[in-house]
């Protein structure tokens, strides 16, 4: 896997790496559209995967699909399963995946684009900021989301650390892997998890914080994406990797060697996805959103670990609930704690700046 990171680095090597792997936005955003542009015209059958790959079906119209670094392995069964509808048949697929935010700015930079699948609501509303989504994008049944999953913790196998709670991973000599939070939204969701589990839901933001503070100083990489950091952990770097539910439970599929906990207290994770209007397939990209939707669809999904956004589908013994488990609507929701965390001067900013980690 790509950004994989050796196991007994040094101080020294350690603080390289996060230099390495936290490049600046504009770079990452430059590199990623030349990539993609380089791509066109390439064109493979299947699902296809990478960075400006295409999947091909048969002729007719070519939906260019720009998601965020996890769902890729569903979205490679989900694109036969809807060629095989009277609605889907002959559409063709370009693909990109990568840190979520990178993605997001890299659409309103102008790569090309027909459905944005994203980690997080803001990615969005960029877009919509942008005029290049519908305002009205999340007014359907699902609130624009098509999938789901909850913060979790991936441990050694035996868990010899013994982690469990969100306390162990603030101990003296315990190593945590989580992404970036200036690219990846992943990161983001693993620190809303973190602060609203451990501030009673936003309550007592002067505890939350607090926390936030004492995990990061136990943070040992940040990758650019969710996707990167299990590379990270994998390889055999740290005792912990915060991350999707359905990341643990697609690498233990893939057969990593790893266990995962999922917290009393953890965030519900929402993922959005929306028709993008600036695109030159919008009726195709509508169709295969419509098609994540229907239960075959969200069956998929759910297969790649994911939670189903029909609560009616939900296979609970796989997937049980949380003792506590909140949404970011009970922490105020993104419009609130997006800029207050994540802002130029947000909190989390602040810490990472503390810590030397590139913010921009």
């Amino acid at each position: 896997m790509c950004g994989t990171v050796p196991g007994a680095l040094s101080a020294k090597q350690v603080e390289k790496v996060v230099r390495m792997k936290t490049k600046t936005r504009k770079t990452r955003i430059a590199a990623l559209v030349a990539t993609v542009a380089a791509a066109v015209g390439v064109t493979a059958c299947g699902g296809g995967s990478g960075t400006g790959t295409e999947a091909s079906a048969g002729g007719g119209s070519e939906v260019s699909l720009v998601a965020y670094s996890t769902p890729q392995a569903a979205i490679e069964e989900e694109i036969p399963a809807f060629n095989a509808t009277s609605e889907g048949e002959g559409v063709t697929f370009k693909q990109s995946y990568g840190a979520s935010g990178d993605q997001s700015r890299a659409i309103e930079a102008g790569l090309p684009a027909d459905l944005a699948y994203l980690s997080l609501e803001p990615d969005v509303t960029r877009l919509v900021d942008a005029g290049m989504v519908a305002e009205d994008w999340n007014q359907d049944e699902y609130n624009g989301i098509v999938s789901s999953s909850v913060v979790a913790f991936m441990v050694r196998p035996g868990n010899p650390k013994g982690i469990e709670t969100w306390d162990d991973l603030i101990q003296e000599g315990v190593e945590v892997i989580t992404p970036n939070p200036v690219a990846s939204g992943g990161a983001r969701w693993n620190i809303m998890a973190a602060y609203g589990a451990n501030s009673d839901v936003g309550a007592d933001e002067e505890a939350g914080v607090e926390y936030l503070n004492s995990l990061f100083d136990n943070v040992s990489v940040q990758d650019t994406s969710a996707r990167e950091s299990l590379g990270t952990f994998t390889a055999g770097k740290g005792d912990v990797l915060i991350g999707y539910e359905n990341e643990a439970i697609a690498a233990q599929d893939a057969g990593e060697e790893l266990e995962y906990v999922v917290p009393d207290s953890t965030i519900k994770i929402e993922n959005p996805a929306a028709v993008v209007n600036t695109g030159n397939a919008p009726d195709q990209a509508q169709a295969f959103l419509d098609f994540l939707h229907t239960d075959e669809g969200q069956e998929i999904l759910q297969s790649k670990g994911y939670r189903p956004v029909d609560e009616k589908l939900v296979d609970e013994e796989k997937f049980p609930a949380p003792a506590e488990e909140f949404t970011i609507a009970d922490l105020g929701g993104w419009s609130e704690n997006g800029d207050k965390f994540f802002g130029e001067e947000g909190i989390v900013t602040g810490i990472e700046e503390r810590l030397g980690v590139p913010t921009e």
